[in-house]
């Protein structure tokens, strides 16, 4: 055969390739559907060449399509094994199941929602019965799925789809540990065993960290404008304003839609507040569990509400192609994530409102999460010291021996176990012995870029240039140009200007002081490990009682005036007047309240504090004056005090378990007015600071602690 010949022979070959790859996209997707140019060259790379592909393409744009028709081509031409997708959210495996199943595909997903559904899974996988496997990137490092369904499984996967590929990188913006065990998966890979990374948002510098880790990859870079967007943004003085503005424009928003907070507070608040104007929403965070994300989510897809009021949690894999609008109340710390955020709207509608309304207080609250970044090197060895190469350690027997919180002490062992320190077994963790050193360049690195994209979304809000035209720049899209519909390209569809019944609502709503502290029942597990003995519930006759304070340093309408009273870098001084008034009003409510004290109380003690001694007297001095009440004294300051406290519970109750001594005037007022006492402080972060001094105040003879503070850290 002469090689005019084979060119002739392949190009029929992949013509008649490209024919079935149509019919099948108008199985999934409509008699009218065709392949884009670019979805077409990574199908032909996928099925034909049995190439490694990276596809950065806009939302909407179709990635899901190139997958599932690969899928069935090569299932088709004898493909064996499945193909198996690595994505990052439960919303989206639902979706891409439904998908799937429209194109004659058979689709099932291993999570941790469907534990009982795991073996027959295995059991169809290696009949042959699954086409497509969904797995969420920790079932990677799931020691009995990595040990005993991965390599199986990596043998005979017949394509490996890793969705949201920017979760590889540390430099992308929702950077995953538990990804970064595809390198292994790809390790284990047969020769010529297909690959297709998709993402909407990767920059030059994602983009090419993502190739590197892909090996030899094809790169499909297309352009990231999006024409159905209409991008604003809207200052706005404050959380009310931003409130009534919502209540005031919700209805004229086209169709149904995300609005997005970053908080869960700021989640929860904004809903019911919308919800006491009339509009149907529900609320969408991590804190729900997954049957109420799911009714949240279906609501949304069936049109039965206006909006759903989200944190991040939805901010990957949520498919609802008719989406008419996106509006923001604080910006995301990254034009990359405000990018894949409002890229859920406008896929399937000419037009969709996509508004931002920042606050000051989005500073704050970036900050708050940075903090949650990789621990310092100190904190590491001392992990690192707690482990052995013959002894697992779970997570909660580590927890104790380590001044850190268990949601950052997990993801710190899953880039350990990432870098080769340690390795997750079925029992915990152990140390694998291997040297590992802790790359402060690199974490500077990471921690300057974030800064940057922080700074560059503070710009986007202020800038007077064409906003699409901003964030493609952001993305290093060579396309970026003009949209002409934008704010500042087309002028505001918006004003910034709210009714007066709206606004005094809204004030009203974000005035009302009041959030209960939870009394802690029970001791955490593994104090005996640091010399504690004390287990299992919270004798009664040492429990304190449910308390109050006066708001979450996280609330839309209390949190930023909060912050600046009893926040880690405020001054000591009196408490404000308006912070008073506050206390008293919540005061009142608990008084006359369903689940009001059983007792008036009849003293009041205060927690000593050394970043804000002068704060918490006048707060209790307050209290005092205005309720008629005894001032009984103080217990001692404790060093390592609570406010900014970000350790676990273990530690903290090793600090303080008995730390607290009753001072004789304050043992002396117990013991003459025989009663509950209120216990006074500024701030409650993990709980524990209330819950011992009130113990020690209980072994002194008071018969109830009713804890009050200003704030209430989350």
């Amino acid at each position: 055969m002469t090689e005019t010949t084979r060119m002739t022979a392949d190009a029929a070959e992949r013509a008649s390739v490209r024919e079935r790859a149509e019919q099948v996209l108008r199985r999934l997707a409509g008699e009218h559907a065709r392949l884009r140019e670019d979805q077409w060259r990574a199908i032909e790379a996928l099925t034909v060449d049995r190439r490694r592909v990276l596809c950065v393409q806009r939302t909407g744009w179709g990635k899901s399509a190139v997958y599932f028709v690969a899928t069935a081509l090569l299932r088709a031409g004898g493909t064996t094994g499945p193909t198996v997708i690595v994505s990052p959210l439960l919303a989206l495996m639902r979706n891409q199941v439904d998908a799937a199943a429209r194109a004659g595909i058979r689709a099932r997903t291993i999570n941790s929602a469907n534990l009982e559904e795991w073996s027959e899974i295995e059991r169809e996988i290696r009949s042959g019965a699954v086409d497509v496997l969904l797995i969420s990137p920790e079932r990677l490092n799931n020691p009995d799925f990595r040990d005993n369904v991965l390599p199986g499984l990596a043998h005979t996967t017949g394509l490996l789809v890793v969705d949201e590929a920017h979760c590889v990188s540390d430099w992308g913006h929702d950077f995953r540990p538990d990804y970064r065990r595809l390198r292994t998966f790809l390790a284990g890979l047969p020769e010529r065993t297909p690959v297709l990374a998709t993402t909407a948002t990767a920059n030059e510098r994602v983009t090419a960290d993502v190739a590197d880790q892909l090996g030899d990859a094809l790169v499909l870079r297309g352009a990231l404008g999006r024409d159905s967007l209409r991008l604003a943004v809207l200052r706005l003085p404050d959380p009310a304003h931003r409130l009534a503005w919502l209540a005031d424009h919700l209805e004229q928003l086209p169709g149904s839609g995300i609005i997005y907070t970053l908080t869960v507070a700021g989640a929860t608040e904004t809903a019911d507040f919308l919800r006491s104007r009339g509009f149907a929403v529900a609320s969408y965070t991590g804190q729900l569990d997954d049957a109420e994300r799911r009714a949240a989510e279906q609501d949304l897809l069936d049109n039965k509400i206006k909006a759903l009021v989200a944190t991040s949690a939805l901010g990957m894999g949520y498919d609802k192609p008719d989406l008419g609008f996106v509006v923001h109340l604080g910006a995301p710390n990254s034009p990359i994530a405000y990018y894949q955020q409002v890229g859920r709207a406008g896929r399937a509608v000419e037009h969709a409102e996509v508004v931002l309304l920042p606050g000051p207080e989005d500073a704050a609250i970036w900050r708050y999460f940075a903090s949650l970044a990789f621990p310092p090197e100190e904190q590491v060895r001392s992990v690192l010291a707690q482990l052995t190469a013959d002894r697992a350690m779970s997570t909660q027997a580590l927890e104790p021996l380590v001044d850190m919180r268990r949601a950052r002490l997990e993801l710190m062992l899953k880039v350990l176990d990432v870098d080769g320190a340690v390795q997750r077994t079925r029992g915990g963790w152990l140390a694998t012995g291997q040297p590992w050193e802790y790359d402060h360049a690199r974490l500077r690195r990471v921690a300057e870029a974030r800064e940057n994209e922080q700074q560059t979304m503070i710009e986007y809000a202020r800038t007077p240039v064409c906003r699409m035209e901003f964030l493609r720049r952001c993305l290093d899209d060579p396309e970026a140009a003009p949209c002409g519909r934008c704010d500042n390209c087309a002028g505001p569809l918006f004003d910034a200007d709210v009714s007066s019944s709206s606004l005094a609502a809204a004030e009203s709503f974000l005035g009302r002081p009041g959030v209960e502290i939870a009394p802690k029942k029970m001791w955490p597990t593994g104090l005996s490990a640091v010399g504690i003995s004390l287990k299992g519930r919270i004798a009664a006759g040492e429990q304190i009682a449910p308390g109050r304070a006066v708001g979450r340093l996280s609330d839309l309408g209390w949190g930023s005036r909060l912050r600046g009273v009893v926040g880690p870098d405020s001054p000591d001084g009196p408490i404000p007047a308006e912070l008073a008034a506050a206390v008293v009003e919540v005061l009142k409510a608990w008084a006359r309240g369903d689940d009001a004290w059983q007792q008036r109380p009849v003293g009041v003690v205060a927690v000593g504090s050394h970043r804000h001694p002068h704060l918490v007297h006048t707060l209790a001095e307050h209290i005092a004056r205005v309720g008629r009440l005894p001032l009984l004294g103080a217990l001692p300051p404790v060093r390592s005090g609570e406010e900014g406290f970000r350790g676990n519970s273990a530690q903290r109750v090793r600090t303080l378990h008995d730390a607290f001594s009753v001072p004789p005037d304050v043992r002396a007022g117990i013991e003459e007015t025989p009663g509950p006492l209120l216990l006074v402080d500024d701030l409650v972060d993990s709980g524990w600071t209330m819950a011992l001094a009130g113990r020690a105040l209980r072994g002194a003879g008071a018969e109830a602690v009713l804890p009050l503070a200003l704030a209430v850290a989350g």
